[in-house]
């Protein structure tokens, strides 16, 4: 399997608008961060939050090798769910865990409030750069020379999961553009289902979504940021999913929820548009829908097209305040670049390596028992090299997610539409950006 290259294209904010919008000079910043990367005298404990599935068995590995320097795992609801909060939380009251997981669409707003230890300084981690693909080095140094605000770990590439045994037992074609999953979806409901779940939380999946459609939500021009979360393609996507709620035609359940376990587990939901993550997310929620499940590209808005998008991705970030950021930069580079780290993390997690030599792991080019043995990586490795590389993330990522939220639980339940929770979400934004005295075109 190839190196996913390509998996994200996100253009990078510019060093100086970030050290412009935190009102910290990136080079004193370094030169700061590069003093405190020195190693601690005597045993070390260092606490680490991760939503990743199964982390502990990765942390007891390498709790046993390295008896001084012991890692206590703390696991919370994904990102936006609710660990970003705390994680903001806990940095505001100086109370953060040493490590956290952050994706790459949140740390520019972790790096704005300044939450953020720069391991550039570490002499270990900038020997590391070269085992990471490119890419992924860019989103967690942000372009500035010789930094690095967490340490890369995976890509999130998006394809369909699908109940392959559902579709074939109705005599449903397996959707391959979104019309044809429009179709199909009358055919599921009258099956007694649905053909997927709308999430009203996780608008980066929808992002995902737009970004495979062409959307451009930000852009910059080096100094001067412009938002457009309303552009033809995002616009596109939202009537179309709006349609489908209209209609009844999707559930609406609240993700990461027994409730949306069950509504997979149960055959209630028989597709899935999400991540190479996600493989691992309906193993452990529907266990016994085992071996009825199959992977298949993202359905295009053209047939014959073979455009992907991209949802998530994340880092291990060493957060401002931490009393050992050598050793916490020591655990994340085992964590994203060992073979043994990054096996058990994609054979317990399913997590799609950031380095280049974890692609080419045999963990990821065997068949996978629940999905019948499909070589599931396949899919997603081809889906990596067809994701456009003109989408940029804004400053304030988390912040617009939490504005976008509000306006699709409102579209859900019927007193609104995703066109004007979009809408609403462009304008909170442009008026963060503005608050925090970040340039913004009207």
């Amino acid at each position: 399997m190839r190196p996913p290259l390509r998996a994200t294209g996100i253009l990078l904010i510019s060093a100086l608008t970030l050290a412009a919008c935190s009102g910290t000079d990136s080079e004193s910043s370094a030169a700061s961060d590069k003093s405190a990367c020195a190693p601690s005298q005597g045993k070390v404990e260092l606490t680490f939050t991760s939503w990743v599935p199964e982390m502990q068995t990765v942390v007891d590995a390498w709790n046993a090798k390295n008896p001084n320097i012991q890692v206590k795992l703390q696991t919370g609801p994904a990102g936006n769910a609710g660990t970003y909060q705390n994680f903001f939380n806990q940095l505001k009251a100086g109370n953060a865990p040493d490590l956290g997981q952050v994706e790459y669409d949140a740390l520019p707003s972790f790096r704005l409030q300044d939450g953020l230890t720069n391991l550039g300084g570490c002499d270990i981690v900038a020997k590391a750069k070269g085992q990471f693909v490119d890419w992924t080095w860019n989103q967690v140094s942000f372009g500035e020379q010789g930094a690095a605000y967490g340490i890369p770990q995976d890509a999130g590439p998006m394809a369909m999961f699908y109940r392959k045994d559902l579709f074939e037992k109705n005599g449903i074609k397996v959707p391959t553009t979104w019309q044809e999953y429009a179709d199909a979806a009358v055919k599921v409901k009258a099956a007694g289902g649905y053909i997927t779940n709308f999430s009203q939380l996780d608008i980066n999946q929808f992002a995902g979504l737009a970004w495979q459609a062409g959307a451009h939500w930000f852009a910059n021009d080096g100094t001067t940021w412009s938002v457009s979360m309303t552009d033809p393609a995002t616009t596109k996507v939202a009537t179309y999913w709006q349609d489908l709620l209209d209609r009844k035609l999707v559930s609406a359940v609240p993700p990461w929820t027994p409730e949306w376990n069950n509504a997979y587990n149960s055959g209630n939901a028989w597709t899935w548009v999400s991540a190479v993550w996600g493989a691992n997310s309906i193993a452990t929620g529907a266990p016994k829908t085992a071996g009825k499940w199959a992977v298949a590209p993202m359905p295009q808005w053209t047939a014959g097209e073979t455009a992907a998008g991209n949802w998530g991705g994340s880092s291990t970030a060493v957060f401002k305040g931490s009393k050992h950021p050598y050793e916490a930069a020591q655990f994340a580079l085992w964590l994203n670049t060992s073979d043994e780290a990054l096996t058990l993390l994609n054979e317990k997690a399913n997590i799609y390596p950031a380095t280049t030599a974890g692609a080419q792991l045999p963990a990821l080019k065997k068949g996978v028992a629940f999905y019948g043995g499909q070589q599931i990586y396949d899919v997603f490795a081809e889906a990596s090299g067809h994701v456009k590389a003109d989408f940029v993330w804004g400053p304030t990522m988390t912040k617009t997610y939490a504005d976008a939220s509000d306006g699709f639980k409102a579209a859900v339940s019927g007193s609104s539409t995703l066109t004007k929770a979009l809408e609403s979400a462009q304008q909170s934004t442009i008026a963060t950006l503005k608050s925090q005295s970040i340039p913004v075109k009207e």
